[in-house]
């Protein structure tokens, strides 16, 4: 019987009390407390680099980290009996991050920042993140490519129609931002925060903010990578501003939270205005279209698409007027 890598708890000199269902993951009590235990079908050399970076975090820092466990023959991965690797990990009980709570959103920033303080280790280039001007080019290229496909078909679904109607806007806005990357010092802000080991979490969400009575904690750093640190900034702050129609005030808010924590430069804010100028749910949604089965579009991206649509003026409003001179002048970057 499969049993979701349960077997392999025995290689850790542990036994499960009691198993939980996680994402995508078992959750089990033990005498040495929570462990989760998930499927491994990644890099071990980059695994090798995860344990290495918790290991930096724990003897830096008082926020717990989910450090991946060494097996009883020191090893971090093992195999069950039919032959499938896992991981196990140290877990937490606690809740998510409630997007509708402010105190939540501003503490797991404030989270967040103290961390980037310490996460840092020796360059290794295959675990680089592509520039951000490299990425913003490849996707108006991916971007363009689509609309041409969309306007030669002779027939169109509802779909592809709303997706032309909106596709020239999103497409000046992302040229736009490529113009103003190219202009500015990201690429050099880039090189200089890779070259000197600065990490990022790869996947900050809302689920990988976990809190209870030992305070907030960051999980899940399977998809870290060097890059710019306010990367992982960004991509909570667009999670949480979708959900709170591109609101100023708590967009303004999450910045000073993190700035209190860890100053941030100029390079940085710019970097971060960049990054939420870019039109990334309008390419993710002609992404999935061009890698779908063309005959059948699911109604939920047209849900998406049009949501996208009603808030494509909040959204401009918001990196038009949160990032104003006057919001700056509230504090010394």
């Amino acid at each position: 019987m499969y049993d979701y890598g349960l077997s392999v708890l025995e290689q850790y000199g542990l036994e499960a009390k009691a198993v939980y269902r996680g994402r995508g993951a078992l959750i089990c009590e033990t005498e040495k407390g929570l462990k989760i235990i998930r499927e491994f079908k990644g890099s071990v050399k980059k695994l090798e680099q995860l344990y290495q970076l918790q290991l930096t975090i724990r003897q830096n820092s008082s926020i717990p980290v989910d450090c991946v466990m060494e097996n009883l023959d020191g090893g971090l991965t093992s195999l069950d009996k039919d032959g499938i690797a896992y991981v196990v990990r140290d877990w937490f009980g606690g809740r998510e991050c409630d997007t509708k709570s402010q105190n939540d959103i501003l503490e797991s920033v404030r989270t967040l920042a103290r961390l980037h303080s310490v996460m840092c280790l020796p360059l290794v280039e295959n675990y680089k993140k592509e520039s951000l001007l490299e990425e913003c080019s490849r996707h108006n290229r991916e971007i363009r490519k689509t609309g041409t496909y969309i306007r030669k078909k002779r027939t169109k679904n509802e779909f592809e129609r709303r997706l032309m109607g909106c596709l020239k806007d999103f497409l000046a806005q992302g040229e736009q931002t490529v113009e103003d990357l190219s202009s500015s010092r990201c690429l050099q802000l880039y090189e200089e925060e890779t070259k000197r080991g600065s990490v990022c979490h790869g996947d900050c969400n809302q689920h990988n903010f976990l809190r209870n009575e030992e305070g907030t904690m960051l999980v899940n750093y399977e998809k870290w990578n060097f890059d710019c640190q306010v990367a992982d900034l960004y991509q909570f702050m667009r999670k949480i501003l979708e959900k709170h129609n591109w609101n100023v005030s708590l967009g303004q808010d999450m910045i000073l939270a993190y700035h209190k924590e860890k100053k941030l430069t100029e390079e940085e804010v710019i970097n971060l205005k960049l990054r939420l100028s870019y039109p990334w749910k309008f390419w993710k949604l002609v992404n999935h279209y061009a890698g779908s089965s063309k005959p059948w579009i699911s109604g939920r991206n047209l849900e998406k698409l049009e949501v996208l649509i009603k808030q494509q003026k909040a959204w401009m409003e918001f990196i038009k007027r949160c990032f104003s001179d006057s919001f700056f002048s509230r504090f010394t970057l």
